[in-house]
């Protein structure tokens, strides 16, 4: 018979055979549509999000270019270049404290004081709606702004109510609703305060070193492509290379959220994938089981002359056609969550996802469907290819047919290793995929070993006189048991839950429990070197015997190291973050008492030399800046170049002054500084804060106050909405490892029926029946528990020690919950099939033994 002619025929046997309905089948295919859905509709949800910046980049930025200086304004030249390029909306951003009239009580705001051109793009909504001048006008010395709803429930103010702002006077006209470009002034610490620039300078706010960023944002003229606009942001660096200010355009008006959301999706893709990899584990167990039923009907192929390769197409071709099945539905499901998310994510993102279909990430999520559908199904079929028909008639079935022929081995391992390539090179981060790659790879080899180290153990172990436990012990490693497949399925989703839960609480615990006992009460920023003195003297009246640091503060911008500019530097997440942005310089003539030297010297007291810099030495290493090295900083636009003279230990965790940079003092010498302080308190009580926030904001008004606990708190409700997202995430998972052990509690369907009918024919009750099967399943439960507790608190230890560089400690609460779970699946499950089975008339079964 021709090729073409045999896989008609073949095709032909395989749609007559699924007349039959898809029964058996339902684990299969939801764990195909589950991982398709999973790695497709969060990569269209990217996607979504992404297409929604891009679209609206001018609104986000509020500018089609934007240009931020950091503690000083533009000078006249650059004012210049800047209306040169077009309309020009001016802002100035930051921290303070708003205060009622009386005194009373006072809150942390971020204050954005606008300019009239306010917003070029957009449109500021405000409740009542309110023009530009009734909003931010001023009327008898008194100024006009708006905030959100926050900010009138924490002060217990109303629209109309005063407030004070420095030494301004503030009327709070206007509910705030929606601020356009707010995604692009980054993460709000504090309630946003809407004001006018004349409000902003008649308060006092803005002293020589004060932390304020100065943002200009220009509307260029209609028409302006994205080549011309990058042209100019490339110019601005050559006409101004000592500004030291950072320049976004609208390509990339969000920089921070698209980065976030591309590390959430690489990750909840990577999740994705592990589910569907522990769904492919399934699929193993749905062909093995559908196969076993068909025996008889690959026994009758093989006694009609047909040949292996036949009977392996025939039944490529039906798994193919399910495969299919459960691929389109989670397509189907992927396409639909853009549309989804864009209503559940708008509370979370402030830019809606773009509703629509996006091919290439459904192309992705089909292709990981019909790859790991293939590696998975290839071994059972090429078993069944080589069973001979008389062991078929005999019921031996597959339980002991070995491996397949090396073909089959060679297909299956190829696809894994094209699956491991393409997860590699769809990563946006590929050090992590590789990873991932790596720890997946030595997960199903552990996890088989452990099976394999579950069985070994039954089979070794010494008789006992209890009946259900020996029972139980020799169905563990009789030929064709579960073990190997229980312990795979639930493995790697327990190991996932029990590292994420081991991580959730080890930071919950530094956040809410250690942190607070070394960290100061406050920080106080803004300290103007004439009021530091006075400052100090207050803290120790207030507070008698709280310690009192003070230190001097700057804010710069790393321009180079070692000559490069920093733009051109590719470095790892852990160094990356110093290179953005705007970064903390102090200076100091005393080694910090807080901090060690680990490679090179303190500079001499009263230096006077070249420049020199302390750099941290966990981000000098990530940057793989050593002692001797240099550094370009830009200070109130000028370069200071720096040698790097030691790196030094700093426990970031303590929430006490520190910073990547310390420099000599005479580097910084006559640059315009004001200065932060902390205040610690051991033993305050609530009042006592009270008391000194009030006195501090009484006094200095323009200080900035900033109390720990409430920070905290900012920051605990933040690691909580993240840790729900991934065990949200994780629990997608588990479960696929739920689906997969039904699975393959079902495909031993036919062996148990067997075993329960011979043993009930022997005497044995249902009790005993039942109590052997329990046993069974909870002593592979709890291997698999003790696994995953292993696995999962190596992992958790690692990201905890290694990577968030914080304390780790085993919680017990998570051991116990880690097995639980295992317990109540692998024993629920497995009595929920066993009472079926239990039910199953014995002469049916004894006729065809």
């Amino acid at each position: 018979m021709r090729c073409g002619d045999a896989l008609r025929l073949a095709f032909r046997f395989s749609l007559r055979e699924m007349r039959g309905g898809l029964r058996g089948f339902a684990v299969f295919l939801t764990c195909i549509a589950l991982g398709v859905a999973a790695i497709g509709g969060v990569n269209s949800v990217a996607e979504a999000i992404g297409t929604s910046v891009s679209d609206q980049g001018r609104v986000l930025l509020g500018g089609d270019i934007r240009y931020q200086l950091i503690q000083r304004e533009a000078d006249d030249a650059e004012r210049a270049y800047f209306s040169d390029l077009g309309t020009v909306a001016e802002s100035a951003n930051l921290r303070s404290m708003a205060r009622l009239p009386d005194g009373a009580d006072q809150a942390l705001v971020e204050v954005k004081a606008v300019s009239d051109a306010y917003p070029l793009y957009g449109k500021l909504a405000t409740a009542p709606a309110l023009s530009h001048d009734a909003l931010f006008g001023e009327e008898n010395g008194v100024y006009g702004a708006a905030a959100p709803d926050i900010l009138f429930a924490r002060l217990h103010l109303k629209p109309g109510d005063r407030i004070k702002l420095g030494k301004a006077t503030i009327e709070l006209r206007a509910r705030l609703v929606d601020e356009p470009d707010a995604v692009s002034d980054g993460f709000a610490f504090a309630p946003r305060l809407l004001v006018s620039l004349d409000a902003l300078h008649a308060s006092g706010l803005i002293q020589p070193g004060s932390l304020v960023k100065h943002i200009y944002k220009v509307k260029l003229p209609a028409g302006t492509s994205d080549a011309a606009l990058k042209k100019i942001s490339d110019e601005a660096g050559d006409k101004f290379p000592e500004a030291g200010w950072s320049v976004r355009t609208r390509m990339n008006a969000a920089p921070a959220l698209a980065s976030n959301i591309e590390r959430f999706t690489q990750f909840l893709t990577l999740v994705g994938l592990t589910a569907l990899i522990v769904g492919g584990v399934g699929v193993a167990n749905a062909v093995r089981a559908y196969l076993d039923g068909k025996r008889g009907v690959i026994a009758t192929f093989k006694s009609l002359g047909a040949s292996g390769g036949f009977v392996f197409t025939v039944y490529l071709v039906q798994i193919g056609l399910l495969a299919l099945i459960g691929i389109v539905t989670g397509l189907v499901v992927a396409a639909a969550l853009p549309f989804v998310a864009g209503w559940a994510l708008s509370s979370v993102i402030p830019v809606p996802a773009e509703g629509g279909i996006y091919p290439g990430a459904l192309a992705m999520a089909a292709l990981f469907g019909v790859l790991v559908t293939l590696a998975f199904a290839l071994l059972p079929l090429g078993r069944a290819r080589d069973v001979p028909a008389t062991a078929l008639f005999r019921e031996m079935g597959f339980e002991a047919s070995g491996l397949p022929r090396r073909p089959y081995l060679a297909a299956a391992g190829g696809i894994v290793i094209v699956l491991a390539l393409l997860s590699v090179w769809y990563a946006s981060d590929r050090h992590i995929a590789v990873i991932f790659v790596i720890a997946a790879a030595f997960a199903f080899l552990v996890l088989r070993s452990v099976g394999w180290g579950v069985q070994f153990l039954a089979r070794r172990s010494p008789r006992v006189r209890s009946t259900a436990l020996r029972l139980a012990i020799g169905n563990i490693h009789r030929p064709g048991a579960l073990t190997g497949s229980v312990v795979l399925s639930l493995g790697l989703g327990l190991t996932l839950v029990a590292a994420l839960a081991l991580i959730d609480g080890n930071l919950r615990h530094q956040i809410a429990d250690s942190l607070p006992e070394k960290a100061p009460n406050f920080f106080f920023v803004d300290i103007q070197g004439n009021q530091v003195d006075d400052f100090t003297s207050l803290a120790a009246k207030e507070a008698p015997g709280a310690k009192i640091e003070r230190v001097p503060m700057l804010r710069g911008r790393v321009m180079a190291l070692n000559g490069v500019p920093s733009k051109d530097i590719k470095a790892p997440p852990e160094g990356a973050w110093v290179l953005r942005g705007d970064r903390g310089l102090t200076y100091a003539e005393e080694k910090p008492k807080n901090a060690t030297i680990t490679e090179g010297s303190w500079w001499p007291k009263d230096y006077s030399g070249p420049p020199l810099v302390s750099f941290s030495e966990d981000e000098a290493h990530a940057l793989g800046v050593k002692v001797g090295d240099t550094l370009t900083v830009n200070v109130l636009g000028r370069n200071v170049t720096a040698k790097v003279a030691n790196l030094r230990k700093v426990e970031w965790e303590t929430l006490g002054i520190n910073f990547v940079f310390i420099f000599s003092p005479n580097t910084l010498a006559g640059a315009p500084h004001a200065w932060i302080a902390t205040l610690t308190m051991p033993g305050a009580t609530p009042a006592d804060e009270a008391r000194i926030l009030g006195a501090v904001t009484r006094d200095f008004p323009a200080v900035t106050t900033i109390r720990v606990k409430d920070a905290l708190e900012v920051v605990n409700r933040l690691v909580g909405q993240l840790a729900t997202a991934i065990r949200a995430a994780a629990a997608l998972a588990l479960l696929a490892s739920v689906l997969v052990l039904a699975g393959a509690l079902a495909a031993g369907h036919r062996a148990r029926i067997h075993d329960a009918v011979v043993l009930k024919t022997l005497g044995a009750t249902r009790r005993t029946l039942i109590a052997a099967f329990a046993l069974e399943y909870a002593l592979i439960g709890l291997a698999t528990a003790v696994f995953a507790l292993f696995a999962g608190g190596v992992s958790g230890w690692y990201v905890v020690t290694e990577i968030m560089k914080l304390p780790s400690r085993f919680l017990p609460e998570v051991a116990v919950s880690t097995v639980g779970i295992a317990l109540a699946l692998t024993v629920g499950f497995g009595l929920a099939g066993t009472w079926r089975i239990l039910g199953q008339k014995a002469a049916p079964v004894l006729r065809n033994l």
